[in-house]
């Protein structure tokens, strides 16, 4: 769990990020799921899109992600959303979190 100080920190580290997936019609699936843990492994922060012929919104795409992967959600603007989950991988850059 982060602190707002930090969610505000990532906040402002996300806010240069493009979107890394997009989210389409098809929704969420297992590979989606996977593809998602892969990319917060190697980035640990990173944003995605939710297109609009998805039949979720953002928030929701967002909250049903965080839950199956354990991730914290930084933000939800419009259809672009932000996650972040410390990386257990070896030879990544962590992002430093304030206190």
């Amino acid at each position: 769990m982060i602190t707002t100080k930090q969610r505000a920190q990532l906040r402002g580290l996300g806010n240069a990020l493009e979107p890394v997936m997009q989210i389409g019609k098809e929704g969420l699936s297992e590979n989606s799921y996977e593809a998602i843990e892969s990319l917060l492994e190697a980035r640990e922060l990173i944003k995605i899109k939710v297109l609009k012929n998805c039949d979720m919104r953002a928030r929701e795409v967002c909250e049903e992600i965080a839950n199956k992967i354990n991730a914290d959600i930084v933000q939800v603007i419009g259809a672009n959303f932000i996650i972040y989950r410390k990386s257990n991988k070896k030879g990544v850059k962590h992002i430093e979190l304030l206190m």
